[in-house]
């Protein structure tokens, strides 16, 4: 973890990493500087969507039975969205994959949008939401984070994020995803946001799902040139962490077996 943040800390000096980021309010090199590339980027990762727009896909199990493949919208930033990576490479459809292989079979929805705040995340729901979800997997507060963004306004608006899902889609369940914030601002300030998580999970009563980035931050061979963005073997990794913590919630999913 530490060896992660200190590689954020040297980018920032260089004026290389975080200067991009704070122009352009970006997780990633680029941000949003080239507006289109993120509304492309959007238009994407949502594509899926169309495709899903009932909730779920149908597996025809035989003359007289359906089953629901249940939908997991993963709403989140460019670590969601597979900055770098083909869009089949993004942890989202990694770990589609590896729940249809368990025999847990979901549609992922890859809901990540570059450069995006809690703020803007909490913004946005609303029109992500216009296709039912079972599951909900929030990604949130990366870019507030290496902006040195309020924490108490991150927390605020992860809150109302979730309250947004819970309005728009009340029988969807929620997992909120844990991020840490780098050591430069301060352990003050690292230790707020880390509070964040674990506060909002207790008080919306979600669960809390690992930091996306354990066993990959500040390892170079599992990220992209930029040091932040994880490589497909980086990638390969944060999918098997997710899909410990999510495969008993997924399990519980509603897949609507019906008979006769």
């Amino acid at each position: 973890m530490t060896g992660a943040f200190e590689r954020l800390r040297k980018s920032a000096e260089r004026g290389s990493f975080v200067a991009a980021l704070i122009a352009s309010s970006g997780c990633g090199p680029g941000g949003n500087v080239d507006s289109s590339r993120n509304v492309a980027e959007a238009k994407n990762n949502m594509s899926v969507l169309k495709a899903s727009e009932d909730s779920a896909a149908t597996i025809t199990a035989g003359p007289s039975t359906s089953v629901r493949t249940p939908v997991v919208l993963f709403f989140g930033t460019s670590l969601t969205a597979g900055y770098g990576l083909d869009p089949e490479q993004a942890f989202p459809s990694l770990i589609e994959k590896r729940a249809q292989v368990e025999g847990l079979p979901i549609k992922a929805v890859n809901g990540g949008l570059s450069g995006e705040t809690t703020a803007g995340a909490a913004r946005r729901i609303d029109w992500v939401l216009r296709t039912p979800a079972d599951l909900v997997v929030v990604e949130g507060g990366a870019n507030d984070a290496l902006r040195g963004l309020s924490p108490d306004a991150a927390r605020a608006n992860l809150e109302q994020l979730i309250a947004a899902i819970r309005r728009k889609q009340p029988r969807a369940k929620i997992a909120l995803v844990r991020m840490e914030a780098p050591p430069n601002y301060g352990a003050t300030y690292t230790q707020n946001f880390r509070a964040i998580y674990t506060d909002v999970a207790r008080k919306e009563n979600v669960p809390l799902l690992p930091f996306l980035l354990d066993g990959v931050a500040g390892i170079s061979r599992l990220n992209q040139a930029d040091g932040v963005h994880p490589n497909l073997a980086g990638e390969r990794i944060v999918a098997d962490n997710l899909w410990k913590a999510l495969k008993p919630i997924v399990a519980q999913l509603d897949r609507g077996s019906k008979g006769g």
